[in-house]
């Protein structure tokens, strides 16, 4: 399977973590960084921890909103969260 784009910055593929969504150019899986965030850790320790830029952690945060609660509530996620990330 090749490399499909889920969303900014995440992508499948099935030979990297059995074809979960994970932040581009990493093996990092979304939903580890999103248990991290609500186990309490901070975006900036979460950063730090997987070499990961604001971006990229924020941009978990948005496509797991989206797929919770749909497209119109993901913009509104961007709105909220950071101005300057690009609007989907």
């Amino acid at each position: 399977m090749r490399k499909i784009k889920l969303f900014n910055y995440i992508t499948v593929n099935s030979k990297i973590r059995f074809g979960k969504p994970i932040i581009e150019g990493t093996r990092v899986p979304v939903d580890l960084i999103v248990g991290k965030i609500a186990g309490g850790m901070n975006v900036d320790d979460v950063m730090k921890e997987y070499d990961l830029t604001k971006k990229k952690v924020l941009a978990t945060l948005q496509y797991t909103a989206k797929i919770i609660f749909g497209r119109k509530s993901c913009r509104y996620m961007n709105a909220v969260i950071d101005e300057n990330l690009p609007r989907f």
